[in-house]
């Protein structure tokens, strides 16, 4: 398994067992969350139902994807590079394509495309399905596109292919989405509105896994404390809904715990949390079932209200320091990491204090921090001043 790594970003090329059938190879990298390696393996299983085995030899490629991130300038930067790898290598071989998916595809749509003209194929994360039709389009020469969003998708009917699999670990997807409208990120708009699937699905997938040797999964989503499925649509509509659909819908403690008894010799982790979202049902079923595993990826951004409410984040720093005494009080051994972003705009040094008192008082095990980057489209790109020095945001 070929790895590039920086420290932002890793991408990762992906090798499955193949069909003796097909006859063209796929050569596929991704990089960014969770979400995207997911992702890839759902990609990685349509296309080989058109005839595609993966190969990890960029050289002897087909079809080349890379499942891009948008979420920091530096991830853009780096697939940049690859993409311009995949076309010196395509120079040798005219016939095969390069395509991108992912966040990166929805967010700069047609300038891959027709602007820079370095890209075949441009499919957004909610048009994988699409991929067939999209197949056929450059194989006809023609440049392909399809990054709509969808309000209903989920991939819930699609079996993933494991990819590169140890055996032991994988992950389930149980929501695609974001309604949070944080200030500095592009998901909601790159991902569109959050949606959950089915829960059915869901237990057939862990059964499934099981069944094949697994040992542990992490479900994901973009936010798993709002998982909510009552057989309707989105979240937002949820208030619309009929009262059956309300008495009998699954929230995500629910879920976790029909994950827990289904398998109940299974591992679960989860990701990622939002502190708004993440009620105490969810730490009393963590501490209800052994095989939850005891760790919550927490992110906070920042110890200041001031900059918490420039981020839109919708919860205070007081609020958060009561989650974190309910989990320890819940779970005393359970471990907590977090995500934080140094520099955001306006940020002056009493607000870097706030956030590294918060960081003393929680004492994280781990965390990841980012240095702020503009997103283009995003509020705070409208909105906020980028004013902070990069050498303040890598100050110590």
């Amino acid at each position: 398994m070929d790895k590039i790594i920086d420290e932002s970003v890793q991408g990762t090329t992906l090798t499955i067992q193949n069909s003796e059938k097909n006859t063209r190879k796929l050569y596929i990298e991704s990089y960014g969350c969770q979400m995207n390696f997911s992702d890839s393996e759902i990609v990685a299983s349509i296309l080989a139902g058109e005839g595609f085995n993966t190969t990890d030899i960029l050289e002897e490629a087909d079809l080349v994807l890379v499942n891009t991130c948008s979420i920091r300038e530096k991830a853009e930067l780096t697939v940049r590079k690859r993409l311009e790898k995949f076309n010196a290598v395509k120079e040798k071989r005219p016939h095969m394509k390069v395509g991108v998916l992912g966040c990166m595809a929805e967010r700069l749509k047609s300038k891959l495309l027709e602007e820079e003209k370095i890209v075949d194929m441009v499919v957004g994360p909610d048009a994988y399905k699409d991929l067939p039709n999209l197949l056929q389009e450059i194989d006809e020469g023609r440049n392909a596109v399809n990054v709509i969003l969808s309000k209903e998708e989920t991939y819930g009917d699609i079996a993933p292919v494991r990819l590169n699999s140890n055996g032991v670990t994988a992950f389930v997807s149980i929501t695609r989405g974001c309604d949070n409208m944080c200030t500095f990120c592009v998901v909601p708009f790159t991902r569109g509105r959050e949606r959950s699937r089915d829960p059915q699905s869901i237990i057939e997938e862990v059964n499934d896994l099981w069944e094949k040797g697994f040992k542990e999964i992490t479900l994901l989503g973009q936010n798993v404390d709002s998982y909510l499925w009552y057989g309707g649509g989105l979240k937002k509509d949820f208030d619309k809904a009929s009262e059956m659909q309300k008495a009998t819908a699954v929230d995500f403690s629910n879920l976790l715990e029909m994950v827990a008894l289904a398998q109940p010799k299974m591992r679960i982790r989860f990701s990622t949390s939002n502190p708004q979202d993440m009620t105490l049902d969810v730490i009393h079923t963590m501490a209800k079932y052994e095989n939850i595993c005891n760790y919550i990826h927490l992110p906070v951004q920042s110890g200041s209200n001031r900059i918490l409410k420039e981020m839109n984040r919708l919860h205070t720093r007081e609020e958060y320091f009561e989650l974190i005494n309910n989990i320890k009080k819940i779970i005393p051994d359970c471990a907590i990491s977090q995500d934080m972003i140094t520099g955001f705009p306006t940020e002056t040094e009493e607000d870097h204090q706030d956030t590294l008192s918060l960081m003393e008082y929680v004492k994280y095990d781990y965390g990841f921090m980012f240095a702020y980057s503009v997103r283009p489209g995003t509020m705070a790109a409208r909105k906020l001043e980028d004013d902070v020095p990069f050498e303040t945001k890598k100050e110590d």
